[in-house]
Order: C-alpha cells, then sequence, then structure tokens
C-alpha cells in the first residue's frame, strides 16, 4: 500500500495553533492534500487525548481511523535542562501505539511539567531519563528528535543543542527511530555529517494550521500497521519508504544567520568573518541551520552516502498559485482556486507530483501550469530566511514576466 505520511503535527490545544486543528479540519486537510496516515500530535494534552479517545476507532494494530483518514498517537515535549553544565532545550517527537500506553506516558511527563498547559509541554526532564522511561513503559514507543537543526529547540541547534547525539542520548542512541530534518534543511544537507549516516531521516510538516499540514511528508509502500511502519523507518528500507517531500530548505525560517529586528541576514561565511556579531547593534547574530551543518560537517554538499532514501523537493500548491496570480496564499482567492483544483485533478500530491502540464492548463490556466511543472523541474529561486523570518520564493520566471507586463 502506497501512502503519503505526516507525523508531526498540532493540534488546537498547542499555543499559536489555529482553532481548526481538530480531527475534522485535519482530516479534511489530509485529504485535500492526499496524505493517508497523521500523527495525532499533542496526546499529552487532557481534553485532546479525551477527544481522540471518544472519536478515534481503533484498528488493532496501533493504527487509528476518523473519517477515512489513518492516525497514530503522536505528541512533540519541549525538554529544558542543564546537562554537562550547559542549559539544554531540545524538541523530541513520541509515538505509541496504544491509548494505554499514551496514558501512561502522559502521567508520567506530568511530574515534570504543566501538560495540560500546551499541546507541546514544556519540562524540566534530561531526554535520556525521558526515553528510557518510555522504552519502559512500553517497547514498541518510539522517539525522534524534532527539526534537529533548528537554533533555539533542538537536537544540534545553535543556542541550546549538543555536538553529537551521543551526548544527548547516551546508551538509547541506537534506540532513535529517526531524526527530523525540519523545514530549514533537507537531507543532502544532513548527508554531509558521516555521524548521521546510520540514521533514517524523516521529513514532517510540525503543522500548526490545516493549510500547512504536508508542507513536508514521508512516502511510504507498505502495511498500514505500526510495527510494520516503525520497522520501515528504523531500517530505512528503500522498498518500503520510497521519498520524502521537502521545503525548498532556503525557505525556513532559520535556514541563513541574522537578526530579525535588525533586518540582517547572512550567509554563515560572511556572519564568521565578522566574529558572528550584527553588524547594526553589535550583538550576536542568531546562527541558523546552515551554519550548525556547516560547522559540524565532514563533507562537501552534494555526497550521497549508500542506501539512503531519496527526496522531491516542492512548493505547496496554495503558494504555487498565489504567486501565479499574485495574491496571497491565505487570500480567499487563492483557496477557492485550490478548492476547485483539488475538485476537479485529485489531491495536492497527484496534482503536483503526476498530473500532466495539459491537464492542469485546462482545470486552471497557463499560469498555473507552467509554475507547477517549473516547481517540479527545480526551477526555484528562494531569498533565505533567517531567524524566525521565512524565505521569500520565486519560481524562475516569475519576476521576468512581472517586469516585462509593467513595461506596457
Amino acid at each position: 500500500m502506497k501512502f503519503f505520511a505526516d507525523l508531526h503535527i498540532h493540534s488546537k490545544y498547542s499555543r499559536a495553533t489555529s482553532g481548526k486543528m481538530d480531527l475534522e479540519g485535519i482530516s479534511e486537510a489530509a485529504k485535500f492534500k492526499g496524505i493517508k496516515l497523521m500523527g495525532t500530535g499533542d496526546f499529552t494534552h487532557p481534553i485532546w487525548f479525551v477527544e481522540l479517545k471518544e472519536n478515534l476507532n481503533p484498528l488493532g494494530n496501533g493504527i487509528f481511523t476518523f473519517a477515512s483518514v489513518y492516525f497514530i498517537l503522536t505528541c512533540e515535549v519541549c525538554n529544558i535542562y542543564v546537562k554537562n553544565g550547559k542549559l539544554r532545550k531540545n524538541h523530541n517527537i513520541i509515538i505509541t501505539p496504544s491509548l494505554d500506553s499514551a496514558d501512561k506516558i502522559s502521567d508520567y511527563l506530568s511530574r515534570y511539567g504543566k501538560i495540560e498547559s500546551d499541546g507541546r509541554p514544556i519540562l524540566s526532564l534530561d531526554a535520556e531519563r525521558m526515553f528510557e522511561r518510555i522504552l519502559e513503559i512500553d517497547e514498541r514507543n518510539n522517539l525522534i528528535p524534532a527539526h534537529i537543526w533548528t537554533p533555539w529547540f533542538s537536537l544540534f541547534g545553535s543556542k541550546s543543542g549538543f555536538d553529537s547525539i551521543e551526548e544527548c542520548f547516551g546508551k538509547h542512541t541506537n534506540r532513535i527511530l529517526a531524526l527530523e530534518t525540519g523545514l530549514s534543511s533537507d537531507p543532502e544537507m544532513n548527508w554531509m555529517w558521516s555521524k548521521l549516516d546510520s540514521f533514517t531521516l524523516l521529513s514532517n510538516s510540525d503543522a500548526h494550521s490545516p493549510a500547512n499540514i504536508g508542507r513536508e511528508v514521508n512516502c511510504f509502500n507498505c502495511e498500514m500497521e505500526y510495527d510494520t511502519i516503525m520497522k520501515v523507518i528504523k531500517n530505512g528500507d528503500e522498498e518500503g519508504f520510497l521519498f520524502t517531500v521537502e521545503f525548498f530548505p532556503e525557505e525556513g525560517k532559520y535556514h541563513f544567520d541574522g537578526h530579525r529586528a535588525c533586518d540582517v541576514s547572512m550567509h554563515p561565511d560572511e556572519v564568521k568573518r565578522k566574529g558572528n556579531i550584527c553588524p547594526r547593534c553589535g550583538k550576536p547574530l542568531t546562527l541558523g541551520v546552515l551554519h550548525r551543518v556547516l560547522e559540524l560537517s565532514d563533507r562537501n554538499y552534494g555526497f550521497k552516502p549508500k542506501g539512503k532514501i531519496p527526496f522531491k523537493k516542492l512548493v505547496p500548491l496554495m503558494e504555487i498559485i498565489g504567486l501565479a496570480i499574485d495574491k496571497g496564499k491565505g487570500t480567499k482567492t487563492v483557496e477557492k482556486k485550490y478548492i476547485e483544483l483539488i475538485s476537479r485533478l485529485g489531491s495536492e500530491f497527484e496534482i503536483l507530483l503526476d498530473v500532466s502540464y495539459e491537464e492542469i492548463r485546462k482545470a486552471s490556466n497557463e499560469v498555473i501550469a507552467d509554475r507547477i511543472v517549473r516547481v517540479r523541474e527545480g526551477k526555484v529561486e528562494v531569498k533565505p530566511g533567517y531567524d524566525g523570518v521565512f524565505g521569500e520564493v520565486n519560481i524562475m520566471g516569475d519576476r521576468e514576466e512581472k517586469e516585462q507586463l509593467e513595461l506596457f
């Protein structure tokens, strides 16, 4: 069975998250996107957990269903603690096959933070010790370090991360299911560091709104069953794990170094020459994902280790439509055109990956069809994001065509 899976999202009970991120909203968005398996997100939140228990239909194999969409129990937690004399702040995704196990995990974590205050709770708990207890609760439980390169809250973040996986997870390092690349890096960047070779790389959306579900996603070809999916991920099985769908990493909001307050964005090479100091305010810059990758890497960009899962870079369909008609991706005009295309041509991923140029042109117009094909061909330029500011996408040809139009 071939299917797309987004294993990291948030419910409406997380901070800065849309009120539409309930089971109905998540399921509807998943169908639009063409995603069959969704992480529930936030199972530690007491109210959300009650909603999951009351509405999810268990299949008895670690997978649940709601409105014809499959779900797997997931949550993200924020671990803040001191280790080896340094304050650490990292985010971790927990996956479990049963409501009973999820309940026990929540009970344990509630001793270290207020799980009812946020869908992504802040815990005064060492990540290694937490993982050990989670495995004691159920050996089938799994952990994925989330968005491993982002500066403030991640495994390798420049502000509070580690320089190796072992330093964080110790003897349990080999039990980690996979590493999540995050929006500001792609597999090719991660392949620059040989110490990551033994880990599978996953890509998820970390969505806080229905529109962002599936902006990064994984494509599997295996049985829809918890243990099978976990095994495919852990082993990096190339027959069962076909590819990941990636943001162009420059579009992520922590790709370059910079200072949002000073409107300063720079490549790591330039930042190093300036001593990591902002040229405008004289304070230390926020060192982004590319900086940390270059700092820890031991290979050149472009190297691909053997047996690694391939990937495809895409721009979300709403964003492409917005660029094509020169409207914001969240506007009603763009949303209307998006729904129209889905109703005529199939899911978003079918349109972005498979539907022919001619079919897209007939269902929309030549401009939108051209942009979709250009993205498939990698004809995209991005002004890199930095210090919490998303990058700006330009599908090659857009700027030139707009300049020509302005001449008339």
